[in-house]
């Protein structure tokens, strides 16, 4: 049967049933630039005036954030949002229409189901803050925010040999307040009669706040807010930094380096234009999510001295993901969460209609080249789909109607997030390293790095742990839930 259902797959892909979008991102075309929604959608896409800020930035600002993705965005509004503070903001963004954005190309999910307690409790906080985004990001005379949240919960499901993972994560998340429940094979037979248990001893059902969301209805929302209250965009890329070394002076260990390094100004270049201008800005904030490891070369981070701290770089770097959009009318359909199969591989019901997302991340030595956002459709074919089919049978016979890749700003050294500022520059805070959590993790780190500039300190939630000092002494933070 598997090989009938291929040929069905494979013929459907090279008739006319496929979407133009498909053929076009089989082929490399520009359309691949694209925001998927959108061009799904059959939207036109232009960026709405209000989310844009044609001057040129100011000389001097209190905060600058590189990067107006959601992390970026988010970390504007609540820094905005401290009306009290009164800080001034201004977020340097390259790429304005969001073509390559790993926000807009992510798959949008959000879940609890970690085992680390910070990671748990920053997306419980997020989980909260998405339920009751309009009473926080709605702007006066718009519509009220809609972020297609749809609350149906993650499915972990283990083998024998691995099912003592899920009851160690448990007893991590139930201490953390999720609500988490462990399946038995009768147990998910039972409430999922569409899945095939043969290998399967365990699950892990997020019963509240997991499931996924519209990741560009939160940016989108998280920008107009930040604007509403002041923030201002740029349409420009950083290019350098300048650094000030006084030691002289005195120097609060609270904001600077002992040794009295510290950011001064930031280097704008304007996009399509030859203007470069110069930013002083008292805190600077790295959100440039993949390409955060190459914006710290420029600041030596990276080829600096040992004994100053800085001959570690960021260990930040970009990779590549695959999602697939298929069809399947006789799949579960509104029974399905978001389901990860001890292969690796992952599905979700996207919308109504039968169709689905998946994914999987590949092995450490076959991952793609990150030169471009073309698909590689043979990954779907002998990586994911005899998964799909073997899980749930009924997806033998889906048609894959198109796909699109994204980019993960991926922590190599333990693929979690690096939160707080760089030892040698105190006033240089970076939110970056998510690996694929950013999108559920944003509105948390937004309040903690606000609260970090702003009190000196996190206080909702310490994330400490997740401080760059790990990365200088190579003491990763190792995270069971990956995927």
């Amino acid at each position: 049967m598997l090989k009938l259902g291929r040929c069905v797959h494979l013929l459907a892909r090279c008739t006319n049933q496929t979407s133009s979008f498909a053929r076009t991102l089989a082929s490399g075309g520009t359309d691949i630039t694209k925001p998927f929604r959108q061009i799904r959608d059959g939207l036109s896409w232009t960026i709405p005036k209000d989310l844009q800020n044609s001057d040129r930035p100011p000389g001097e600002v209190d905060v600058l954030i590189i990067g107006g993705g959601a992390m970026g965005s988010s970390i504007a509004y609540f820094l905005k949002a401290a009306r009290k503070a009164g800080v001034s903001v201004a977020v340097v963004e390259r790429d304005s229409g969001y073509s390559m954005s790993s926000t807009v190309l992510s798959v949008g999910s959000i879940r609890q189901q970690f085992s680390t307690p910070e990671n748990i409790y920053m997306s419980m906080y997020s989980a909260q803050f998405i339920k009751n985004v309009q009473e926080h990001l709605q702007v006066e005379g718009s519509d009220p925010p809609d972020l297609q949240f749809n609350d149906q919960g993650y499915l972990f499901l283990a083998t024998k040999d691995k099912e003592h993972i899920l009851h160690e994560n448990h007893i991590i998340q139930k201490n953390c307040g999720a609500k988490v429940e462990l399946m038995t094979q009768n147990q998910l037979k039972k409430r999922f009669p569409w899945m095939n248990t043969d290998n399967v001893t365990l699950g892990s059902y997020g019963l509240e706040n997991e499931g996924w969301l519209d990741p560009w209805s939160l940016l989108k929302s998280f920008k107009e807010k930040a604007i509403d209250l002041g923030a201002k965009y740029y349409n420009a890329e950083v290019t350098g930094f300048n650094v000030v070394d006084d030691d002289a002076k005195p120097i609060d260990p609270t904001q600077f380096a002992p040794n009295g390094r510290r950011l001064n100004s930031v280097m704008v270049s304007m996009i399509n234009s030859p203007e470069v201008v110069e930013v002083k800005s008292s805190y600077v904030v790295l959100t440039a999510g993949a390409w955060s490891g190459q914006l710290g070369k420029l600041l030596g981070i990276g080829t600096g001295p040992k004994e100053e701290n800085l001959h570690m770089p960021i260990p930040v770097e970009p990779r590549k993901r695959y999602v697939y959009f298929f069809h399947c009318p006789e799949g579960p359909g509104l029974e399905c969460p978001l389901l990860i199969d001890p292969s690796g591989s992952y599905v979700r019901r996207e919308g109504f209609g039968g169709n689905y997302l998946c994914g999987k991340s590949p092995n450490e030595c076959d991952e793609p080249s990150c030169e471009d956002l073309n698909v590689n459709y043979d990954f779907f074919d002998t990586e994911i789909w005899p998964n799909l089919a073997h899980r749930i049978p009924v997806m033998e016979k889906l048609k894959v109607k198109s796909a699109w890749a994204g980019y993960y700003d991926y922590n190599c050294l333990d693929q979690n997030a690096i939160i707080g500022s760089h030892p040698a520059y105190g006033n240089f805070l970076m939110a970056t390293g998510f690996s694929g959590h950013g999108i559920q993790q944003s509105p948390a780190v937004g309040k903690l790095v606000s609260e970090k500039i702003l009190a000196g300190e996190f206080q909702t939630i310490d994330v400490s742990k997740f401080g760059f000092e790990r990365c200088i002494t190579e003491t990763p933070v190792l995270e069971r839930c990956v995927i």
